[in-house]
């Protein structure tokens, strides 16, 4: 399947987009999407930590994913 993911933050310049398509098996759940995002995006790796949201809600590891879920990229933020 295809998700597509938004970016936010540092991660839309690092993705070079607002939105970027990757391609995971049918089962994936979040574990299997962040090192697909890792390997394709290795700049992602210099991040401290960055969340993944899926349909507005922060996803765990186990959260599965489907070509329909909306699927945020947020890198940490600072200020102050």
């Amino acid at each position: 399947m295809i998700i597509n993911i938004k970016a936010f933050g540092i991660a839309r310049e690092i993705f070079g987009s607002t939105v970027v398509s990757i391609s995971l098996p049918d089962t994936a759940v979040v574990a299997d999407l962040l090192p697909e995002i890792k390997r394709l995006y290795p700049a992602m790796n210099k991040l401290s930590s960055f969340a993944i949201a899926v349909n507005g809600c922060y996803a765990t590891n186990e959260t599965a994913l489907t070509a329909a879920d909306e699927v945020a990229v947020i890198p940490p933020v600072s200020g102050g």
